[in-house]
Formats: C-alpha cells, structure tokens, sequence
C-alpha cells in the first residue's frame, strides 16, 4: 500500500534578482547590467559547493549521486564534502565557511544543527551567494540567505510511521490500564537538527492523537526537548500510554542500538521506532541479542532505507519504514541553485515519502528510492 505524504512544489517564491555574483539580491547600475550580460558566468562555468550531513551512511551516498547526476545534465559542477559523523556539528560549520571563502555560484547545505550555521548563512548572504537547504530547513536563517529548501515533509513523515503501526498494536493500546501500561519506543538521531526534530514530533504528535482516541493517556517521557515540545502532556503515573523517546550521545548505529536495547528491554515495550537509517539500523543491532521484534513480540518501524532495514521488513522484524528520496533531493538542489543564477524563480519543494513494506518493496513508485 502506497502512503503519499505530499504532493511536489508548493506556490512559487519571489523572483530572485541576480547579480555578477549570481546569489546577490542588490540592483546593479546600468554599466554594471551590460557587463554582466557580456562576459556572464556560464552554466558550464559554474561550480557549486554542496556539504551534506556525513558520508557514514548510503543515504547521503545517495544524495551525492544525485548531485553528480544534475551536475552532468547542466554541464555545471559540484565540490561535495561533509563531517565524518553527523554529531560534528562543528566541523560542518568550519566546512560551510571554508565554502564560502571559495565564493562559489551557490551553495546546497544539509544543516546537521540548523541554530549552529546562522553566522555562517549570515556571512553568505553578505557575501552573495545564495544557499539551497536540502533534507533539512533552517527556520531562523538570517533574511535573504537561503533561497528555498528540499525537503521532505517531515512532520507528515512522522506520522505516516506512527499510522501504519497503530493498527497493529491498537488491541494493546485499548487493553492498556495505569496499572499495566504500554510503552511506545522512539529513537531520534538527535535533537538538533530541524527535519528529525520535525519526524520525531511528527510520530509522538500522531501517535498521541491515536492512542488518545481510544480513550487513553499518553505520557511522554525521555528526551528533553521532545518532552517538552509535546503539548498536553499527561503526568506519566496517571497515563495508560508512555512513548519514550531516546537520542544517542552523537549519532552512530552502536550508540543507537544501545539507546533501542534500553527501551526493548523494558517488558512493558509493544513498539519502538528508529526515525532515521541509523536508529533504525540501532533497532535492528539491539534485536540480535534480544530477539523480541516480530508480530508476536514487539512491533518495529523505521525510516530511510538500506540493506540491513531492508532484510529486517522481508524476514519480519519490521512491519516496514517510510522512505525519502535522497538522491532526487541532491538532484533538484543542484537544479534550484542553477536556476536562481539564471534568474529564475525558485520555490520550496516538498519533496515525497513513501510507506513500504515486504508487500510493495518492488513495485515502481517505492523501489527506485530504496537505496543500498
């Protein structure tokens, strides 16, 4: 069964004015105009720096084949680089502003902290280059640096997990009591970055609704700021329902498997979710020891793709996952940020995820998007 969380491309953005530095949104003198139209930076000429969040996993493999795909249609080209890990925050920064002392024709950026790379979209836009956020938006950035972000949405990515797996645990859920909970697990790769706080709230939001609609109190218990982002939140002695939510120390499938092993563990624990390719593969690396996933254990859903998450939906430990298009989010990236220096008007794009399972890994709209 196919899930379409969103249609592509919302209303169109304002025109972009561009100048001889292509992300520059000054006016520029009549003399200026004609000399830029006379000796004006080709497409062939352009090159574009491009940092993704780490190359650990195949997801931004994935989005980097996108990437080098559109470069070779525009005859453009692309420098892409990133931290080791998605928890060296400040090596990204240090990455992003070395970019920007490149003075490239623009760049695309997936913020592994989106609060942490403001002074460096700020220096961005002073100096006039326009930025693309992919994969991640950045809400608070400085006025006029970024152009448009490629994203998936993540709120409705979320809940798109937490609908699929309600109806498999809804007779546990309604034969919950104070006295003999529930536990619903959740592993976040982090607090930081704006699209997994967006998932993880996405599936705690629409999961409450659910359980809540069959008459139950939801406690959510765990990390800090998904505590608190959680609006109506029960006192967790008078609730029938606790979600638990855990984030690793930095994010590493190692460390993601003992946060799953933790809340796995716990006997009242009828379903966990693993929000990103690497909490998934957690929850699947804390399973080879405690065997307890499956239909007549606890219930597991993740996100992302990959062949250990893959292998876990075909042999049943998971029910399945919600997938995203890395690779068409490092492809359009490319094309927005070309067409903002050619003057043309560029928008967000939300981009589409997909519910799969073992039923419809294959079919056409799914599998392209399941990469290795």
């Amino acid at each position: 069964m196919k899930k379409r969380i969103l249609a592509l491309l919302l209303s169109t953005a304002m025109v972009m004015t561009l100048a001889v530095g292509c992300g520059s949104k000054d006016d520029s003198s009549a003399e200026g105009d004609a000399e830029t139209e006379e000796s004006g930076e080709a497409s062939g000429d352009r090159s574009f720096e491009i940092i993704v969040k780490s190359f650990q996993s195949t997801y931004w493999q994935a989005a980097v084949k996108g990437v080098e795909q559109a470069c070779e249609e525009l005859g453009v080209t692309a420098n892409c680089n990133g931290p080791a890990n998605e928890s060296d925050i400040a090596d990204q920064v240090q990455m992003l502003d070395n970019a920007i002392e490149k003075k490239p024709a623009g760049i695309g950026l997936a913020a592994c902290d989106t609060k942490a790379v403001l002074d460096s979209l700020a220096k961005a836009a002073e100096a006039g280059i326009p930025v693309v956020c992919f994969d991640t938006g950045v809400d608070d950035a400085p006025e006029g640096s970024v152009y448009a972000t490629v994203a998936t949405d993540n709120e409705a990515a979320g809940a798109c997990a937490a609908e699929n797996m309600f109806p498999v645990i809804e007779e546990k859920v309604k034969a919950a009591t104070t006295d003999a909970k529930v536990r619903i697990g959740e592993v976040n790769q982090d607090a930081t970055a704006l699209n997994i706080q967006q998932r993880g709230m996405g599936f705690i939001n629409k999961m409450k609704e659910l359980c809540e609609g069959a008459g139950k109190k939801v406690a959510v218990v765990g990390n800090e700021f998904y505590v608190n982002a959680t609006e109506n939140n029960a006192a967790e002695a008078e609730a029938e329902v606790i979600i638990e939510v855990a984030v690793p120390a930095q994010t590493t499938v190692d460390l993601a498997t003992t946060e799953a092993n933790k809340i796995m563990s716990k006997d009242d624990t009828i379903a966990i979710f693993g929000s990103n390719q690497t909490t998934a593969e957690g929850v699947i690396g804390a399973n080879a020891t405690l065997n307890k996933l499956g239909e007549d254990g606890i219930i597991g859903a993740g996100f992302d793709a990959g062949t250990p998450q893959k292998e876990a939906i075909l042999d049943g430990q998971l029910i399945g996952s919600v997938t995203q298009s890395p690779l068409m989010m490092g492809y359009k990236c490319i094309y927005t940020l070309n067409d903002i220096c050619d003057g043309n008007e560029v928008a967000d794009i939300p981009m589409d995820g997909y519910w799969y399972n073992a039923e419809n890994m294959e079919a056409d709209d799914i599998a392209p998007n399941l990469y290795d």
